[in-house]
């Protein structure tokens, strides 16, 4: 009796384990991989996973990174899907494989050679980075809010730079440590007011000649004519009103052309000088995604995709989240590179591949705008005030706003979680916050 050869399974692998690509890996591992219809891979360069919003409270030490972390490793064996380490940097769309770079350890020693990864479908799903504008002095003086290291370098930097304020006296006439921040969205506003919070808790923690409001300046730098000015205008205005209640210097419609070790250049001619310099303005796809293996990209290296997230150049290949060019229709703007749309994108994703595998037509995205919401600290006595919802019909602020913004990372948690480990997670963090200095003071 001859043996019937096996039959592999459909291979889907996913590039990226930010917030789309991890919640769409285990939404395919529990449909999929878990009823062995196909094998899932996700591939992401980190070992652990932090939702990107929660950057600017890591950079202030407002968040400890470990404690919010995920790992990818653990993640995938509780989803039925398997992990792969490696950075993604070259495609054989004709061989259907991709290439993942060495992988080293801190003291250049090889962990992983380099790997090539066989697919059938792909999607590539790495997000996006700061586009620097190729603004001269910016790779060599300002630190970039892309990943869970660099959040952490510059809180260190921030500490250190307070422990010597505190250690020393301050001559007649010197000026104060300045932190600009560069880049007046969401990222860099919300930045400022936990920096804010950082400051004056860290005065509280016996640091006798640090003063916050003496000895540290915070500035918001942006070249629009407003800060969030992707978002309506009265919640822009509202935010303004609020930083500059804190204290916090906001520069609009202006230009930096340079940044150097002693400060920021603007074009209007002003300088600003700067003990630290934090770069936000703006996004692009990692550089060697462009025109990659003849796929089709944009300006920013953005994938051009069709409405079924598939790429234009090959059925085989999807994207998805800030690395996705995706329409949302005639005479409508692309898809924004926000969380949201990532996530109601591996939402889609998910029934489209399993549909795919049945033989059933893709399904076209279509993006909700839910809304936006901008954290401003946990000022009580200020209030914390989150943004507009939908079309700028409704306006959000104090505790409802700030309990919004809580649940879109319990959310994120829930999709990749579950509800009952994100219940269990939810009082640790309660325990933790009652446990632990109101900051990271290291």
């Amino acid at each position: 009796m001859s043996k019937q050869p096996e039959v592999s399974l459909h291979h889907i692998v996913v590039v990226g384990g930010g917030a789309g690509g991890l919640e769409l890996a285990v939404r395919l591992g529990k449909t999929l991989g878990r009823k062995n219809k196909a094998r899932i891979t996700l591939v992401d360069a980190a070992r652990t996973h932090l939702w990107k919003p929660l950057l600017h409270q890591v950079a202030a030490g407002t968040m400890d990174s470990h404690a919010d972390e995920l790992e990818y490793l653990a993640v995938a064996r509780a989803n039925h899907f398997t992990f792969r380490l490696g950075s993604m940097d070259g495609l054989n769309r004709a061989a259907k494989e991709i290439f993942l770079a060495p992988t080293y350890d801190e003291e250049g020693v090889e962990i992983l050679p380099r790997q090539t990864i066989k697919y059938d479908t792909l999607v590539m799903a790495i997000g996006s980075q700061t586009n620097d504008f190729n603004t001269p002095g910016v790779h060599e003086h300002t630190i970039m809010l892309d990943s869970t290291g660099s959040a952490e370098r510059f809180h260190e930097r921030l500490i250190n730079s307070c422990l010597r304020a505190q250690a020393r006296a301050k001559a007649p006439g010197e000026g104060r440590f300045t932190v600009t921040i560069i880049g007046g969205g969401a990222t860099g506003v919300e930045l400022s007011a936990e920096l804010h919070l950082t400051t004056k808790v860290l005065s509280s923690y016996g640091m006798a000649n640090f003063d916050p409001e003496k000895d540290l300046k915070i500035v918001v730098v942006d070249a629009a004519p407003r800060i969030l000015s992707a978002l309506p205008e009265r919640l822009s205005g509202a935010v303004a009103h609020e930083l500059r209640e804190l204290d916090i210097d906001i520069y609009t419609n202006e230009r930096v052309v340079e940044v150097r070790k002693d400060g920021v250049q603007m074009a209007s001619g002003k300088f600003i000088p700067s003990g630290i310099v934090v770069w936000c303005a703006g996004i692009k796809v990692p550089d060697f995604l462009k025109e990659i293996d003849g796929l089709e990209t944009n300006r920013i290296n953005q994938l051009v995709v069709h409405r079924t997230m598939q790429t234009t150049r090959d059925p085989s290949i999807f994207a998805m989240g800030d690395c996705a060019a995706c329409p949302q229709g005639e005479g409508q703007p692309m898809v924004p590179p926000r969380a949201q749309a990532a996530h109601q994108q591996a939402s889609t994703l998910a029934k489209s591949l399993r549909r795919m595998l049945e033989g059933k037509p893709l399904l076209e995205f279509t993006y909700r705008d839910r809304g936006s919401l901008v954290s401003l600290g946990d000022y009580s006595a200020v209030g914390s005030l989150m943004g507009a919802v939908a079309r700028g019909s409704v306006f959000v602020e104090g505790h409802i706003a700030k309990w919004m913004y809580w649940w879109l990372h319990k959310n994120h948690q829930i999709a990749v979680n579950g509800w009952f480990q994100t219940w269990l997670a939810t009082w640790a963090e309660t325990i933790d916050w009652v446990r632990n200095p109101r900051i990271k003071l290291h």
